[in-house]
């Protein structure tokens, strides 16, 4: 299985939880569409952002050159490029950090472990059970390993930044482009 294979797998793990998640508290969760306060201009992992790449690539003409347009205007305001009237243009292939927003994420932090979610989810809730968290620190540990191998197999160890900003995403060639590298 390709690096990248293995990170629609983890999308798609981490699309099950929040279902699942979203299932057990209804009542709880305010987020809908049209609900956008938390979609900003993000950086991503490579992975992620020839993720969004691909999916604009699979895009008609038009549309293509409407998203790598707004990739290339994104504003101060911190609003993310694929953000649309409230809506999300590519949200069936939004990163997975865009996938969680709202939802319980447990932090490990120095002082200890602490929740935290959207202000307008769970109002009135004392405690959550772990199987409605989700573990910030693990997923980003997956997701980590997945890019590596994605960026070495596809680029080599040290061919691309850390993070990409998700507008330079909506730019990027779809299939990944590297002398002597294949793509995944």
């Amino acid at each position: 299985m390709s690096p990248f294979d293995t990170y629609l797998q983890l999308r798609d793990k981490v699309d099950t939880l929040c279902r699942q998640i979203e299932k057990a508290h209804t009542d709880a969760i305010s987020c809908q569409a049209g609900c956008d306060s938390c979609c900003l201009a993000l950086t991503l992992f490579p992975v992620e952002a020839y993720a969004l790449a691909k999916a604009v690539a699979a895009q008609p003409e038009t549309v293509r050159e409407r998203l790598r347009g707004r990739g290339r205007k994104v504003g101060d305001n911190g609003a993310c490029p694929l953000l649309e009237e409230g809506h999300c243009l590519l949200y069936g292939d939004r990163p997975i950090i865009c996938r969680t927003h709202g939802l319980p994420i447990l932090l490990r932090e120095p002082e200890g472990t602490r929740v935290d979610f959207c202000p307008l989810n769970f109002v009135g809730y004392d405690s959550l059970t772990g199987s409605s968290l989700i573990d910030l620190e693990r997923l980003n540990e997956l997701l980590a390993a997945i890019n590596h191998d994605f960026v070495t197999r596809n680029f080599g160890p040290q061919a691309l930044p850390d993070r990409i900003a998700i507008g330079e995403a909506l730019r990027l060639p779809w299939p990944p482009r590297a002398a002597g590298k294949t793509s995944s």
